[in-house]
């Protein structure tokens, strides 16, 4: 199904959008805050995912990047949070797919 909406400025959908969040916590935690809320303005939670740990998960990496405040003291805390919260969603969507044993590997955070 294609959609009718015009195309978004940072991302529609959600594995696009959890993707974009991937890409800016790959960088250094000064250039992965600034701008990453952007990529909540068209974020969809699948209806297969609603009252999952998916939707658990995801609504708390909403919330830490969205009440994130910049430069404080706690930034690089929060950034490594933020990457392994989005690790533990990663794995629970291959667990919803049926991939019990799914698992991050031991050389990510």
């Amino acid at each position: 199904m294609v959609s009718t909406k015009p195309t978004s400025r940072y991302g529609r959908g959600f594995i696009v959008n959890i993707s974009h969040i991937m890409a800016k916590f790959s960088l250094p935690p000064e250039q992965a805050w600034p701008g990453v809320q952007d990529y909540f303005t068209d974020f969809v939670l699948p209806k297969q995912f609603k009252g999952t740990e998916v939707e658990m998960l995801t609504d708390l990496l909403r919330q830490k990047i969205m009440w994130h405040q910049p430069g404080g003291p706690v930034d690089q805390e929060m950034y490594t949070d933020v990457k392994r919260l989005i690790s533990r969603i990663v794995v629970s969507i291959d667990r919803e797919m049926g991939i019990m044993d799914a698992d991050i590997g031991q050389y990510h955070v």
